[in-house]
């Protein structure tokens, strides 16, 4: 009975020690001043490089921020503000961008292939040369965006609002553009074979030398 008391006692005293040694070893990650956690403030931050894939960091602020060369692979970033940041040659496999902003970002050459990206706001971003098979972007806003020579293979834009977004290059195949709209955007050159369209508007789209484009329409 005693030797049963002296246990617990001891129990009691040790475990609340253990526990803030393991409290003290989730010490939240820091880089150039941002810490790296959900509704972070970042604006401006200098994250070049950096491997950010797979953290929580869902309603960060990064506006303006520099993540040139990220590693954002598998990363939670729903509900972000990305406006303005520079993610040129980012790594962002399956990353989520559900309703997150990246208004006006540079997102050139970077591969952001599977991302779950629904309601994003991506006005007059710059994705110019960037991988995006297989990802979602239903019901998102590209209205003006530059999506130059992007590959979109298996993409889906499904009532998603793009008019003059700038697709000259790009390779829609197998894509579905199913109720999107598509007024005075630019597709020169893009290849549209195996595209689903139905009940898009393409009213004034530019379509000079596209492949599997409805001219009809």
């Amino acid at each position: 009975m005693m030797k049963t008391l002296v246990a617990i006692a001891l129990t009691a005293f040790i475990t609340p020690a253990l526990a803030d040694d393991y409290m003290a070893d989730l010490k939240i990650p820091e880089i150039n001043g941002c810490k790296l956690q959900p509704k972070t403030d970042c604006r401006g931050a200098d994250l070049s490089g950096a491997n950010l894939s797979n953290m929580d960091l869902k309603q960060a602020n990064f506006e303006g921020a520099n993540l040139t060369g990220a590693n954002l692979s598998h990363a939670n970033l729903r509900g972000a503000d990305l406006s303005g940041a520079q993610l040129d040659e980012v790594i962002a496999h399956r990353v989520n961008l559900y309703r997150a902003d990246v208004r006006g970002a540079k997102i050139r050459n970077a591969n952001f292939q599977g991302a779950q990206a629904e309601y994003l706001f991506a006005q007059g971003a710059d994705f110019t040369g960037t991988d995006m098979t297989g990802a979602n972007f239903d019901f998102s806003r590209f209205s003006g965006a530059t999506m130059v020579d992007c590959n979109l293979n298996f993409a889906s834009f499904e009532i998603s609002w793009m008019p003059k977004a700038n697709l000259a290059g790009s390779n829609l195949f197998g894509a579905n553009l199913q109720e999107a709209k598509l007024g005075h955007a630019n597709l020169a050159n893009a290849n549209m074979n195996g595209t689903r369209i139905h009940f898009a508007t393409f009213e004034g789209t530019f379509m000079e030398g596209c492949d599997g484009c409805p001219f009809d329409w």
